[in-house]
This record gives structure tokens, C-alpha cells and sequence, in this order.
């Protein structure tokens, strides 16, 4: 029987993606394992594989696409013996195992009639006529908070599966007018702000370019808005004398410079923040909807600035790891991801994040904590300035502003500034980092 190949979801945060070039065509013999397509995802141009065995009866989708929707059909496999004319002469079945990014990921969701749902997911429904209704465990959750009907629903997923973005466009029924009368005007809605149309006429007369936001642009849009909005932000700001650091820096690349290695500041704070979370261990934590996650590794995301958006590759167990390692392991991840190569688990996880600015002469700035994270710290640029001295004497150091902003449902004032001062005194006495 005919096989659908459904679009697949690469990331996490993938929702739809282009289809950006076939390498396979009609009438190919492919293998499991085989690369089939090149699909641009929200983060990053990535080699999409094939599951099942077979011959490639009908591209759906044509290279180029974009917008397409995860789990939308973009080919048939048909299975030996089979031709094209089966596709029309019987439904194609799904394949048996989708690839997916992860198990929180709505396309990892598996089929109500594959796996039971979880136990917090609400029965699956059954229409009126007695025929199951088909939903994957989120859609039903998001439906049961928004009292939906998932009867009156209509599935855009595999065989009308109703998935994710089915139930988040849909509303409830109005309530009855007696119950209206009965409860309290709820406030009007927050404006969104003025349409693409109303700008564009704003500015009717004046020469302008239009500049088409690709899918990494739109979700940074989407991501920080949510961001901003739903995270209570605190923010702690601090000065640190850099003269010790720039001093053990400059011994320690003269030493390592036959081995190629040259260690920056960036470097320095990345192994500043690591060994502050092992310090304060209650700050290594995320937010995880109803409860918050204590990891026991020290996993820091360092903001990349790319062509058209922004990466947070991720050092793993960056506590561990010495300082010419961290160095040659983020100089790898920045060059991929400029290049746009970083796989999902590169860029994926961690509790804090640091963003450098200071190469661009900003003395100080605020970041927006990408979430789960519970904080960020936002690095400002070395700069000489006049400083009191221990002994009341006015003298000059090289001072780095820095300003940590806080996610307050994982970490409170105290907590924040406990970390925060951890990471000045690795900083100010960069060879206790060594011990």
C-alpha cells in the first residue's frame, strides 16, 4: 500500500518549513537512511532521511515550497509491485514511525490509535456517531483549557488528525445568554498592534524596500515577543576590574600559542559563569511550566550573531572542560553556526546564557532570558576608568559593565546577586577558575 512522507519537524520550535531542494526524484529506489530532501527549518538548512523502504511514486510537494506544515504529505513511497496508478486507487497510510526532534515536540506525538494518551491527557473523544475522533495528546490538553469540542473540529494532520495548530486557532462556543448576562464583562482585548496594511499606508509616498521575513526571523519575532511578555524580568548589574584577567590572559596565550590556542575574554566569562552555577547550584535551574529543573551539569548558551538572526549554541558540562577546550569548542560552534550547520542539539538546552556585545564598543545593554533559561548575562565592553583603590587612592583599571536579567520564577533577588558576585570574583581573580 502507498506510503505518505510527511514533512517532518527537524527543531523543537518547527511549525512548517521550505522545502528547499529534492535529492531523490519519481521513480527513485530508496533505502532507510537514504537522504531524501533538504529542509529549511526555523534555525538551520538540514539533510531529511528516509524511514521506510521503497520507490518514490509521487513527489507532492515541489522543491522550493515554503510554509509547509509539519506532518503535511510531501511524497509517496510505494511499496515493489506497486505503481503510480495505486496512489489514486487506494489512501496512502502513513509511515509507522515519524521522525522527530523530541517527546515535547508536537509531531513526536504518537497517534491516539498507535499509543495510549498520558494519563493527565483527557480521554480521547468520540464523534456522535460513534467514530473515534483521532487527536494527538497535546491538541487535547490545549482543547480541554479552552473548552473546546474536538467534534466540531476539523484535522489538518495525517487522515485528519487534529493536531497542535488545529486547537490553537480554534474558540469555544459562546456561553449561553443567560450565563452571559449573569457573568461579568471580561476586559477588552489588548491591541496587537496596528497591520501590515496600516503601516504600509502610513508610509504611502516615501521609497521604501520590503524585505520578506525568512522562518528564523519570524520565529525570533514570535519567541522573544512571549518572551518579554510572559517572563517576570529583574535585572542586576555589576562592574568588574578585567586588569588581573587581561594580565593571566595575555601569560597564558603566550604559553599556549605553539599549540594554536589563543583564549579571549569570552572564553574567561564563559568559565566564569560555568563554575558560578556549580557555586550557586540553586541558579542552575530552568522553568518548566509547573515546576522548575536543578540540572547538575553546567550547560552554557553564548549568543552568535549570524546573517539575519541569532544562534545560542550550547557548551555542554562547561564546568568540567579547561580553558583552551572551551576556547577551540566555541570557535567551532560559531563558525557553524554562521554556516547555518549546527544540528537541533547543539543549540538546545542549557540553564544561562551569556551575550557579548563589548566587540561592538556597547558599554551596556539589557538581554532578553531566552527561555527555559533562567538568566542571561549581558557583556559590555573593557573600558579604562578611574577607580578607587583599596587604600582610598584614586588610580585607573579596565572596567567591564555587566547586567544579568533574571527569570524571578526560578531565581529571587538574593539568589541572582549571589550569582552574580560568584562570577565577578571568578573574574577578578581569573586563576581560582584554574584550581
Amino acid at each position: 500500500m502507498p506510503t505518505e512522507i510527511l514533512m517532518p519537524a527537524l527543531s523543537p520550535t518547527m511549525e512548517e518549513g521550505t522545502l528547499a531542494k529534492w535529492l531523490v526524484k519519481e521513480g527513485d529506489t530508496v533505502s532507510s537512511g537514504d537522504l531524501l530532501a533538504e529542509i529549511e527549518t526555523d534555525k538551520a538548512t538540514m539533510e531529511f532521511e528516509a524511514v521506510d523502504e521503497g520507490i518514490v511514486g509521487k513527489i507532492l510537494v515541489p522543491e522550493g515550497t515554503e510554509g509547509v506544515k509539519v506532518n503535511t504529505p510531501i511524497a509517496v513511497l510505494l511499496e515493489e509491485g506497486e505503481s503510480a496508478d495505486d496512489i489514486a486507487a487506494a489512501p496512502a497510510k502513513a509511515p509507522e514511525v515519524a521522525p522527530a526532534a523530541d517527546a515535547g515536540n508536537e509531531a513526536a506525538a504518537p497517534a491516539a490509535s498507535e499509543a495510549p494518551a498520558p494519563a493527565s491527557a483527557p480521554a480521547a473523544p468520540v464523534k456522535a456517531d460513534g467514530g473515534r475522533i483521532f487527536a494527538s495528546p497535546l491538541a487535547r490538553r490545549i482543547a480541554a483549557q479552552k473548552g473546546l469540542d474536538l467534534a466540531q473540529i476539523k484535522g489538518s494532520g495525517p487522515h485528519g488528525r487534529i493536531v497542535k495548530a488545529d486547537v490553537e486557532g480554534a474558540t469555544a462556543p459562546a456561553a449561553a445568554p443567560a450565563a452571559a448576562a449573569s457573568a461579568a464583562p471580561a476586559p477588552a482585548a489588548a491591541p496587537a498592534g496596528p497591520s501590515a496594511d496600516m503601516v504600509a499606508r502610513m508610509y504611502e509616498g516615501r521609497e521604501y524596500e520590503e524585505v520578506k521575513l525568512d522562518g528564523m526571523r519570524k520565529t525570533i519575532a514570535a519567541r522573544l515577543a512571549e518572551a518579554k511578555q510572559t517572563i517576570p524580568h529583574f535585572y542586576l548589574r555589576r562592574d568588574i576590574k578585567l586588569d588581573a584577567l587581561l594580565k593571566f590572559r595575555s601569560q597564558l596565550n603566550k604559553q599556549l600559542e605553539a599549540r594554536g590556542v589563543k583564549l579571549s575574554v569570552n572564553d574567561f566569562i564563559i568559565k566564569a559563569v560555568a563554575n558560578a552555577l556549580q557555586q550557586v547550584p540553586e541558579c542552575n535551574a530552568v522553568w518548566a511550566g509547573d515546576r522548575v529543573l536543578q540540572l547538575k551539569p553546567s550547560d552554557v548558551a553564548v549568543a552568535v550573531a549570524i546573517e539575519g538572526g541569532l544562534f545560542t549554541p550550547v557548551l555542554q558540562d562547561a564546568d568540567t572542560k579547561s580553558l583552551s577546550a572551551l576556547s577551540t569548542e566555541m570557535k567551532d560552534l560559531a563558525a557553524r553556526a554562521r554556516e547555518r550547520k549546527l544540528a537541533p542539539h547543539e543549540y538546545q538546552g542549557g540553564t544561562f546564557a551569556v551575550s557579548n556585545l563589548g566587540m561592538y564598543g556597547i558599554e551596556n545593554f539589557d538581554a532578553i532570558v531566552n527561555p527555559p533559561h533562567a538568566g542571561i548575562l549581558a557583556v559590555g565592553t573593557g573600558a579604562k576608568k578611574p577607580v578607587v583603590g583599596e587604600d582610598g587612592e584614586l588610580t585607573v583599571a579596565t572596567v567591564m559593565s555587566v547586567t544579568m536579567s533574571v527569570d524571578h520564577r526560578v531565581i529571587d533577588g538574593a539568589l541572582g546577586a549571589q550569582l552574580l558576585q560568584a562570577i565577578v570574583d571568578n573574574l577578578e581573580n581569573p586563576m581560582v577558575m584554574l584550581a
